[in-house]
Order: structure tokens, then C-alpha cells, then sequence
């Protein structure tokens, strides 16, 4: 398993998301041990869905990024589509959630939930 620390070079967190994920945990008594888990699976309007969700299991070939208080787990081929994506937490006037600011979609959905390279 590839260990990264504090590297912000492929997938970074706002302060902002960052401190709603960690509201999240809290509130739903996720265990510590619990790491955030990004990813993309095939699927939706434009080829590609996002994927967030806690998970205490880790897998050869997962990436942990640490930030913060925070462990972020991607796995190998979702590293490939999320290199250099940025998470940031919305909750203006189009809408509340989490945003994926992926330099490498060349094409996405109107709900920003689905994209394609």
C-alpha cells in the first residue's frame, strides 16, 4: 500500500469540505479508524460517477493521503481520473455538497455528478 503524507498533488481538500467531512464523521459516530474513501466508478450522463464514502478497509494498491485529521483512501485507477482534483463543499445558492474540481474531465453533467476524459 502507497503511504502519501500531506502531498497535495493528487487530490487536495478545501478547509471548507475538510471541515464538513469531519462534521459528518462526528455526527454519525464513524470510528476514527474510518478513512474517506474518493473514487469513480462507470456510470451516469457523461461516462463516470464520483464516489465518497467512509471505509475502514484499505486495499494493495490504495493511496492514503493524510490532511489534517483526515485520511483520504483512492485506489489505483481512480487515482488516474482524480490526479490533481481539488474537493470543495458548496452550499451557496445552486445547490449544497461536495464539488469535484477535476482538471481532467473534459466534459460534465448539469448536476456535476458524472464526467468524462
Amino acid at each position: 500500500m502507497e503511504e502519501v503524507k500531506n502531498q497535495v498533488s493528487e487530490i487536495d481538500v478545501t478547509e471548507k469540505a475538510l471541515k464538513q467531512i469531519l462534521r459528518i464523521k462526528e455526527e454519525n459516530n464513524i470510528p476514527e479508524s474510518h478513512a474517506l474513501r474518493v473514487g469513480v466508478k462507470g456510470g451516469g450522463c457523461s461516462g463516470l460517477t464520483y464516489q465518497m464514502f467512509f471505509d475502514e478497509n484499505h486495499k494493495d494498491g490504495d493511496t492514503i493521503i493524510e490532511k489534517e485529521n483526515l485520511k483520504i483512501v483512492v485506489d489505483g485507477k481512480s487515482l488516474f481520473y482524480l490526479s490533481g482534483t481539488i474537493l470543495d463543499f458548496s452550499d451557496g445558492l445552486n445547490g449544497r455538497g461536495f464539488v469535484f474540481n477535476n482538471p481532467n474531465a473534459v466534459k460534465t453533467c448539469g448536476c456535476g455528478e458524472s464526467f468524462g476524459v
